[in-house]
């Protein structure tokens, strides 16, 4: 396997297109379009086709056979919904015997939990007995905790810590560029934190922003997809485009991303990355930012962040996540990183790796009305 027919050919292509994220031209078009294209765009394929050297046409066919394929898992424009939904890392300790069942209802049950990883660590060490990590959103007007407590009840778990962002210092993805990446590589200047505060949207904003949000289908992989989003938003084009254009502004609206199964292996048994890996770093309290900066400016890390995870977790306060197909490659990249700390005189009390395992993800869910609906499901109010 590793093509997949498209019917007629159009424009010249050929009917079976290659498929694996690493076909070169494949690699060409997702190291462009997984986490390079900033804010809103209005002809989104287009510019990654001008980015990558690609023809547009060619890039439409490749990302939605891609798409069809599953070796990319979505299409969409990405949100910072930490502006608009209240969010946390959630750190679960649950039975052994029920992990498993709660893993399963978090994925399948709650729309507000995304990311959903059983985590280990090579030794048992501070918080290794929390193995189930999801991130969580709860949209504005109601209560992190009390959604923790409702889940709580509903698979069973002992306790929980929730662990918001105070600060963003990497947010991407790019597993395709990040391949070649050695360890230490690093930007030229400390990352800048990129500050959480809640943001108050208008209806007309709401209405742009969940026609804006929704993943693209294959058949959707076309020019002018924005076209169709007005019409659903109730809108004219200009208008669509001015009003995300504003909430790119406001540092609501992300990139607009393909992104890989990185998870699992492809149709063709092809695999993106085999590990996870979420570095933990005490600092001394007042030097995260500038903690957070020397850990975020090194190319390997798709995401770090600026998070308290109390005693628990030896008070760890600065976390990034790498992924690769090599643990110990992995390790050398921390390693470095830690090297780099000492060199800028940063000290460290406590530092660990917790190994991601089994894995689902899914956007969370934002609409206070879906929350509301959902509530209700569940017999609350």
């Amino acid at each position: 396997m590793g093509a997949v027919g498209q019917g007629p050919a159009r424009g010249g292509l050929i009917d079976m297109l290659p498929v694996e994220h690493n076909d070169p031209i494949n690699g060409k078009i997702l190291a462009v379009s997984e986490d390079k294209i900033e804010g809103f765009v209005p002809e989104p394929f287009e510019e990654i086709a001008n980015r990558s050297g690609v023809g547009v046409e060619v890039v439409m066919a490749r990302i939605a056979a891609m798409l069809r394929a599953r070796t990319i898992r979505r299409v969409r424009q990405t949100l910072l919904a930490t502006n608009l939904a209240e969010g946390a890392l959630v750190a679960w300790k649950v039975p052994e015997d029920k992990i498993d069942v709660a893993f399963d209802w978090m994925f399948q049950r709650d729309p507000f939990s995304g990311h959903v990883v059983l985590r280990s660590t090579d030794t048992v060490s501070a918080g290794s007995d929390y193995k189930l990590w999801t991130t969580l959103k709860v949209p504005q007007g109601f209560s992190l905790q009390k959604h923790c407590e409702l889940l709580t009840t509903k698979v069973g778990a002992e306790r929980f810590r929730v662990m918001p962002a105070n600060g963003i210092f990497t947010l991407g993805v790019g597993h395709v560029r990040r391949k070649t990446v050695v360890p230490g590589s690093k930007a030229d200047h400390p990352a800048k934190m990129m500050a959480v505060q809640k943001v108050e949207l208008t209806e007309r904003q709401w209405n742009v922003l969940f026609a804006l949000k929704r993943e693209f289908t294959p058949e959707e992989i076309k020019p002018s997809p924005w076209v169709a989003r007005a019409n659903e938003a109730g809108v004219t084009l200009a208008e669509f485009c001015r009003v995300a254009e504003d909430l790119t502004a406001k540092k609501i609206v992300g990139r607009f991303s393909t992104f890989l199964e990185h998870v699992k292996p492809s149709l063709g048994g092809v695999r993106v990355t085999r590990f996870n890996a979420l570095f933990h770093w005490a600092v001394p309290p007042g030097r995260e930012i500038e903690t957070g900066g020397e850990v975020g400016r090194h190319h390997i890390l798709t995401h770090c962040y600026w998070r308290e995870a109390g005693p628990e977790f030896k008070n760890v306060n600065i976390m990034a996540v790498a992924h690769g197909t090599d643990k110990r490659l992995l390790l050398d990249h921390k390693a470095a990183i830690d090297e780099h700390l000492r060199v800028c005189d940063i000290p460290v009390s406590y530092t660990n790796v917790f190994w991601g395992g089994r894995s689902e993800i899914k956007p969370s869910e934002i609409s206070p009305r879906v929350y509301r609906e959902w509530l209700s499901e569940q017999g609350n109010s």
